[in-house]
This record gives structure tokens, C-alpha cells and sequence, in this order.
């Protein structure tokens, strides 16, 4: 059994079953427009409305964990391009693992990626509804309340009015308690839902199913305009910059700056989503890579630059809002532009939801073709040339959750299936380079010789753990909470990782930037929640029962081996 678990993919019969299954898809797009899909899918919910909640705990230094984030990325983009030009088919990291560690490691890979395309949609269409709520109340029309939020918000009004009285609502508590008094009730229970993040789903779903080459042009028309705004922002923003403001830098620390750690990651989440296309490139071994790396610096310079802007003009304090983008000016009486802002904001996160609902179809495809999931899911449309019926899944399993929940818990629990596919994926670049997989790479992670480097990083950082922080890791002090027994244990995890890959990286000469991607990925991972890990634990579970259940006998590659 353990030899099926862990049976690989050759390269070769990736390609030829792309080529037998790919003929359906159309061959459409370029560098260009695989650019303009990163830039929509990374330029969305993050910048226009996570960011906020970053700058809140973090301060201006929040700048900084941008930079440290884009550093990560690069390395993890780097490794996504030396796959994509090995493995130039749709199913992104699911099928790089597949190729260097195996069945079972592809569909825990597959079954991680849909937190990081479905459920980070979730949050998208939620931040979309934000902003289309606030854009119609800009043009005097008013959509009640109860049709505007998920019901866990109202809730929590209510509990706060219960405990402390009307007077101890404040700000978007005072619009979840009239959602909660307005509602219609079947019963005693209020009736109350997020209509527009629906909406802006089964639209963007309708878009995305009825061709690549119609969610292209939108999407590159929509990126236009998100540039612009973002742009107009940092450079009609500058005027008003006062340096007061960044100042203190860091007001709660490290640890304020590392809490938005999720937030600032999911910022940049999407990247990846332009391998999923791959079948529909014109010439994928030479676009994917460039256009991978080429979003990924353009976002992160736009990110810095916007963070430094909108902490300038309002203190840091002030930016615990949904639509910070919009606020700030608001804040400075330039109604105006606020007004633009919100509108604008409104169409560049659509293009970040068309992105991910581009990607996560075909992946389910890809899985499907292998046998993993049903058949159903691989099928084709005949006029369209899309994957209809996992598009059609797909719209159902984001619009119904992003209706009731709110987009808190969204934004962790994507995170921690991100990082862990990405952590996979510089991995895998190793193995590539082990077992002689990489001289068939037309684009080829920048190889630094890591012998001696990872080990002596390694002793480098104990050291000043020890000095300067790792308190009750190092020294044994007592742990307060079986929290904090939990999240030191990610901790140890974390440097465990280390010691093991500074001696292999002596002993196989592995290459320095996958290995720095795989522990700065796994790093970030050990700051995020540890209730996040719990559910994506569960998460998992869940994902390896199907597997089990069906996917393991149903495998082609079980009943039709290389």
C-alpha cells in the first residue's frame, strides 16, 4: 500500500496526458495577459481592505513585513517558475507534487489549494460587498442592513448590548445592531445574510464559464483600472503625509507587526493562480516565468509604497476600517477622490474573484483526470472550451459560505493552506535538482551552493534567539497556557526543520533559495494562529477520508501505472 501512496508521475506522462485531455482548452494567452491575471489576483481584498487591520496592530512597520513577505514569495516564486517550465499543465502545485513526492503528499497539496483559491474567494467577495455597499450609499442608495453582513456580526451587537448597553457599540458594531433589530424573523431568529458578496460570485462564476478569452479582456481592463487607482492613491496621498505619523514605527513591537502576518501574506496570495492556466498559454515554458516574477515586483512596490502613504496621512490608530483606501481621504476631507476610490475598489476586487475562480476549476480538473476526484469534474464544455461542470461547484462552494460567515476567519485559515503548498513547492525544486529532474527545466531557480550557508545560518540564529527573544523555548520557563505550549511547539517545529535541512544541505550541496523559501515560509506559517492550524488539521482530515474513500482505488495512475 505504502508504494501506491507514494507513486510519482513521470514528467513525460504528465505532458502526454495534457496533451491527450488539453484539447478542449483554448490556447489564448501570453505574457501579457498572464501578467495582467497576477496583478488581479494579487492586487484585490489584501491591499484594499486587509491592509487596514495590518496597520492597526503593526503601525507603520507594517511597511517592512511587506518587504519581508515579497522576500518570501520571491524565493517560493522562483521555485513555482523552474515547475512550470518542467510541467507546463493546469494543476499548479498539486501536480508538481505529484511529479517529486508522490500521490498522496499531490492530493493533500490539491485539497490545501482550495483553501487558498475558494476560501480566500470568500473573503474577496466579502470585501467586495463592503465596498459596493459603500459605494451605493455614496450614490443615496441604501440596501438594509440585514442584507449586507454575516449574521455573526449582528450577533456579536447584540451579546455587546446584552453586556454593556447600547452606549458600548461603537463604529461597525452600531450597523450590525440595526441589522440585528431590522431583520425579518422566521421565528425568534433573525433573517440575515451578505446578498451582494453572493451576487458578485454567481456573476463572476457565469464570466469565468463561458470562456478564458471573455475573463481575460475583462480582467485586463479591470487591472488598468486598479493600477490606476492604486497609483492615484499613493501619488495624490503624498500631499498629504505627515512624518509625525510614523512615529513611533513599531508602536506594539515585533509581535504587533508579526500579528498582521496573515493579513499582509494574503496581500499577496495569488501569484501562483497563473499556473492553473498553463493549458492555455501560448507558450508556457517561456511565459509562466517571467510573468510570475514580473507581478510579484510590481505588487510588492505598490504595496510598500501604499502602506507608507496611508500611515503617513493618518495615524496608525485610525485604520482599524474595512475600506482603508477610501477612509484615509475621507479622514482628510478630500471626499472626492474618497468617492473615486470606493468605486474604483469595487471593480479591482472583482478582478482579483475572477482570478481565483479561473484557478480553482482546474484544478479540480486536473485532479480529476487523475482519477482523484470524479469524473464529472474534468469535463469540458463543448462551446465554451472551460471546465464547466467544476466551475459551476465551484461558484456553489464559495457563494453559499461567503453569504453567512464572516471574513476573519477566512483570511487565517487561508493562509495556513498557502504556506503549505508553497513550502512543498521549493521542496520539490530540491528534489528536482537531486534527482537530475531540473535539466529538463527551461527556467531554472539561480543555483547558490548551500553547504555551508544553511548550517551556519542556523548557528547564527540560535544565537541570537537565545540572546534576544525564545524566552521560554530556550531557557525552559514555565508556558502560561496550552496556547502557548501549542504555538512554541510550531516554534520548535520550525528550527527542528532547520537542523534537519542544514545537514542535508551539507550533505547534498542543496541549492540556498529553495531551502531560505522553505523556512521563511514555514516561519510566517509558525506565527499565524494556532486555532488556524487546529481547523486546517481538521481540514486535512477531511480532504484524506475522500481520498480514501474514493480517490486512492480510483487513481489512474493505481490502474494505469508508468
Amino acid at each position: 500500500m505504502r508504494n501506491q501512496l507514494f507513486r510519482k508521475k513521470s514528467v513525460d506522462r504528465i505532458l502526454s496526458d495534457s496533451i491527450l485531455h488539453s484539447s478542449g482548452l483554448a490556447k489564448v494567452l501570453g505574457v501579457r495577459d498572464l501578467v495582467s491575471l497576477g496583478i488581479a489576483a494579487i492586487v484585490g481584498a489584501g491591499i484594499f481592505s486587509t491592509i487596514g487591520l495590518a496597520a492597526f496592530n503593526g503601525g507603520p512597520a507594517v511597511s517592512m513585513l511587506f518587504v519581508f513577505v515579497a522576500f518570501a514569495c520571491v524565493f517560493t516564486a522562483l521555485s513555482y517558475a523552474q515547475f512550470a517550465s518542467t510541467v507546463p499543465v493546469s494543476g499548479s502545485a498539486y501536480t508538481y507534487a505529484y511529479v517529486a513526492f508522490g500521490e498522496l503528499f499531490a492530493w493533500i497539496i490539491g485539497w490545501a489549494l482550495v483553501l487558498e483559491y475558494a476560501v480566500s474567494n470568500m473573503v474577496v467577495a466579502i470585501s467586495w460587498s463592503q465596498y459596493f455597499v459603500s459605494m451605493c450609499a455614496g450614490f443615496g442608495l441604501h440596501i438594509p442592513e440585514w442584507l449586507t453582513m454575516a449574521p455573526g456580526y449582528a450577533w456579536d451587537a447584540h451579546q455587546k448590548v446584552v453586556e454593556g448597553g447600547i452606549a458600548s457599540l461603537t463604529g461597525i458594531d452600531k450597523i450590525a445592531w440595526q441589522a440585528y433589530t431590522t431583520a425579518p424573523r422566521i421565528g425568534d431568529m433573525p433573517v440575515i445574510f451578505d446578498l451582494p458578496a453572493g451576487m458578485i460570485t454567481v456573476l463572476v462564476t457565469w464570466l469565468v464559464y463561458i470562456g478564458i478569452k471573455e475573463s481575460q479582456r475583462v480582467s485586463n481592463i479591470m487591472v488598468m483600472i486598479k493600477i490606476g487607482v492604486i497609483i492615484a492613491v499613493i501619488v495624490g496621498g503624498v500631499f498629504f503625509v505627515k512624518p509625525d505619523n510614523w512615529t513611533p514605527f513599531a508602536p506594539n513591537g515585533l509581535g504587533g507587526v508579526l500579528s498582521g502576518v496573515a493579513a499582509v501574506f494574503f496581500a499577496f496570495i495569488g501569484f501562483d493562480s497563473i499556473s492553473t492556466t498553463a493549458e492555455e498559454c501560448k507558450n508556457p515554458q517561456r511565459d509562466l516565468p517571467r510573468a510570475m516574477i514580473y507581478c510579484l515586483l510590481i505588487c510588492a512596490v505598490l504595496y510598500v509604497a501604499i502602506t507608507l502613504v496611508l500611515t503617513g496621512m493618518v495615524n496608525y490608530t485610525e485604520l482599524n476600517v474595512k475600506d482603508p483606501l477610501a477612509y484615509v481621504f475621507e479622514y482628510v476631507g478630500f471626499d472626492y477622490m474618497a468617492g473615486i476610490v470606493s468605486v474604483t475598489s469595487v471593480i479591482a476586487i472583482t478582478s482579483a474573484l475572477l482570478v481565483f475562480q479561473l484557478a480553482q476549476p482546474r484544478i479540480w480538473m486536473t485532479m480529476s483526470r487523475d482519477g482523484l476526484l470524479w469524473k464529472k469534474f474534468s469535463t469540458i464544455h463543448p462551446k465554451y472550451k472551460t471546465p464547466s461542470f467544476a466551475t459551476i461547484i465551484t461558484g456553489i462552494v464559495v457563494a453559499i459560505p461567503a453569504l453567512f460567515f464572516k471574513m476573519d476567519f477566512f483570511v487565517d485559515l487561508t493562509s495556513v493552506g498557502t504556506f503549505f503548498a508553497f513550502i512543498l513547492v521549493c521542496a520539490g525544486v530540491l528534489y528536482m535538482d537531486k534527482t537530475g529532474l531540473s535539466e529538463k527545466s527551461t527556467f531554472k531557480v539561480p543555483y547558490v551552493n548551500g553547504k555551508y550557508i544553511v548550517g551556519s545560518g542556523f548557528i547564527v540564529g540560535l544565537i541570537l534567539m537565545y540572546r534576544y527573544g525564545g524566552d521560554s523555548l530556550v531557557t525552559g520557563q514555565a508556558l502560561g497556557s496550552m496556547k502557548e505550549l501549542l504555538h512554541q511547539s510550531l516554534v520548535f517545529i520550525f528550527w527542528a526543520t532547520w537542523a534537519v535541512l542544514s545537514v542535508l544541505s551539507y550533505r547534498h550541496n542543496f541549492s540556498l533559495l529553495p531551502v531560505i523559501g522553505i523556512l521563511v515560509n514555514l516561519y510566517l506559517m509558525s506565527e499565524l494562529g494556532v486555532s488556524n492550524w487546529i481547523i486546517f488539521a481538521l481540514w486535512l482530515a477531511i480532504g484524506l477520508l475522500i481520498y480514501f474513500m474514493y480517490g486512492y482505488s480510483h487513481s489512474k495512475l493505481r490502474t494505469r501505472p508508468d
